[in-house]
């Protein structure tokens, strides 16, 4: 190639560079813009309808049945179709029939809210079947934990509607749950204080600790973790950045926690929050005496060890988790948390 030709070229894959960088910073400009507003459901009342559905693992009759009486006794009627008693392997049916009454249940305009029947595994199969124009225009409270967390990241990312990481229909519903349920969801005030329950003594895996003292300010996202995790570089994950990450998980071994924390930070999200606020960890620590503790970092050296260089505030042990006393917990609004006092506020309502 002779020099006058390799000088064009030159310039015309500097100006192609050139073009590719302003189209890039084109695009992020554009993204920053079009952001999703955050949507707000109408609260539930007395004698609402609740659509019961179950969009990941099989529910038993006797798990139907008992959805229907807690949700019943709360004041509310229920509604459910046939497809809630599919049966697809570990599935609660196929994948299209379990989000086709999702869908249903946010376009049916009967149904007020939505109360997932359990957890288990399968939400993250049918969101890309999910109507999100349909749950957008038709906004509706859904509640539900475990597995249900991928349901919060996806309709909040897609949709901005704030979900909630609550009881699912077959929890136990005792005077503490419904107590916090109820005031986050039928009777909000300005501002709702969510304070640990004493449940010390039901062993190690519910003491309160502070791993790092101080407040934070932020919009609450998060979940279980091993769901929040299978998010990273999807387009269903949420934005962390300067938020209060919430999160909880159930029967898995130290080691696991520890890689499941590591790659959330090394994905740079831990490093955007303003604050983490850990449930309980159900039977996620090793076990003294036995081969495997002995060889085991303690759940409670894996959260010090992942957490506390962040140099933000960060608690374990408030009342949400895999456990029988449970905060009901709005995804998308603000609050504040305080390690030092154990509380965590939500600063708005979370329904109309």
């Amino acid at each position: 190639m002779n020099r006058r030709k390799f000088i064009k070229n030159s310039t015309l894959l500097t100006g192609s560079i050139s073009l590719v960088g302003i189209n890039q910073i084109s695009a992020k400009e554009s993204k920053v813009e079009t952001q999703i507003a955050k949507i707000k459901p109408n609260r539930l009342k007395i004698g609402d309808t609740i659509g019961l559905i179950a969009p990941a693992g099989y529910v038993s009759e006797k798990a139907l049945q008992e959805s229907i009486e807690n949700i019943e006794k709360l004041g509310f009627k229920t509604y459910y179709t046939e497809n809630v008693k599919s049966k697809y392997g570990y599935l609660a049916g196929e994948d299209e029939v379990r989000a086709k009454d999702l869908n249903h249940m946010f376009e049916n305009d009967k149904v007020d809210g939505i109360f997932c029947i359990r957890g288990g595994y399968g939400v993250a199969r049918i969101l890309r079947q999910i109507n999100y124009d349909a749950i957008k225009a038709n906004p509706k409270v859904l509640v539900g934990y475990s597995d249900i967390t991928a349901l919060h990241y996806a309709i909040y990312s897609q949709t901005g509607l704030v979900t909630f990481h609550g009881p699912v229909a077959t929890s136990t519903f005792n005077e503490f749950s419904v107590n916090n349920f109820v005031k986050t969801v039928m009777n909000p005030e300005a501002k709702t204080v969510f304070t640990p329950a004493d449940d010390s003594e039901k062993g190690s895996d519910y003491k309160t600790y502070v791993i790092r003292e101080g407040k934070a300010k932020g919009e609450l996202v998060g979940g279980n973790l091993s769901i929040a995790v299978t998010f990273l570089g999807t387009k269903y994950d949420v934005d962390y950045k300067n938020k209060i990450l919430y999160l909880e998980e159930v029967d898995e071994k130290p080691y696991r926690v520890d890689r499941m924390l590591t790659h959330l930070y090394q994905a740079g999200k831990l490093e955007e929050v303003s604050g983490i606020a850990l449930g309980v960890f159900s039977d996620c620590d090793s076990k003294v005496g036995s081969a495997q503790g002995e060889r085991s970092l303690s759940l409670q050296e894996v959260l010090y060890d992942k957490l506390y260089d962040l140099g933000i505030p960060v608690i374990y042990g408030l009342s949400f988790g895999h456990v029988e006393n449970k905060y009901t917990i709005p995804f998308g609004i603000n609050a504040e948390l305080d390690v030092q006092n154990q509380t965590l506020i939500l600063t708005e309502p979370a329904v109309l």
